[in-house]
Order: structure tokens, then C-alpha cells, then sequence
């Protein structure tokens, strides 16, 4: 027996805004029926586990246990100035000279997310 993982959770304090912050790092859709004030939305990822936002009156107050993993299509570079274009911010970065490493980054609550070398990146950095 096991258990599948049907989402993960975020909790917010506006769970339909930052459901539409990560519908467009994603490029997925924030499902249809939602609406601005709703407690409880979820963006619908193509593959694997929904993103859902879960409203919460407490605000966000340590360092996440648990955080998402992105590896974009384009370059990591690019993809940390766009995702810095629409509402993130640097909280740590990891990148090295040789090209390894990742960005931390946060949304816009507070909450960190990676950002992972592509697939291009690791091409290009020699073993």
C-alpha cells in the first residue's frame, strides 16, 4: 500500500493573489471557479501534485521545511530575472563560479523556492 500525493499546501494570507503569482511562474492555469478573497485555490499543474493555497490568518514567520524545486526551460539566469520581474525577491544565492548551485528565492509572502540549473546550464558546464 501507499499514499499519493493529491498537492502540496501553501498557506497564505491571499491564497487567490499568490495563486496567480505562481500560475505564471508555472505557466499553468489557476483553476477556473476561483475568485480574489477565496480562502482555498489551486493552480493545476500539467503533471504530479496541485498547488494549493490555503488561506491562514497567522503570517509566515521562519524559514520554510519544506519548499519547491524549479528547473526552468531557459537558462536559470533568465529565469531568476523574470521571476524577480514579477514579484520575487534574492534571498540567498548559491550560484558558483563554475555554473553549479541554485538561487533561493521568495514569492510574494514570503515563502522560498529554488531555482535549479536547466538543462541547457548543466550542458554547457563541463564534468
Amino acid at each position: 500500500m501507499v499514499s499519493v500525493v493529491q498537492n502540496v499546501a501553501i498557506d497564505c494570507s491571499d491564497a487567490y493573489g499568490l495563486a496567480c503569482f505562481w500560475s505564471r511562474v508555472t505557466g499553468r492555469p489557476v483553476d477556473p471557479e476561483a475568485r480574489p478573497g477565496d480562502p482555498e485555490v489551486q493552480v493545476l499543474l500539467e503533471e504530479g501534485p496541485l498547488l494549493y493555497f490555503n488561506q491562514v490568518p497567522e503570517p509566515k514567520t521562519v524559514k520554510n521545511r519544506i519548499h519547491l524545486c524549479l528547473r526552468p526551460d531557459t537558462t536559470r539566469e533568465q529565469e531568476v530575472e523574470r521571476l524577480l520581474g514579477l514579484g520575487a525577491t534574492l534571498v540567498a544565492d548559491r550560484r558558483n563560479p563554475d555554473g553549479s548551485g541554485w538561487a533561493v528565492l521568495a514569492d510574494p509572502e514570503g515563502n522560498e523556492f529554488c531555482v535549479l540549473r536547466s538543462a541547457s546550464d548543466r550542458a554547457a558546464t563541463p564534468s
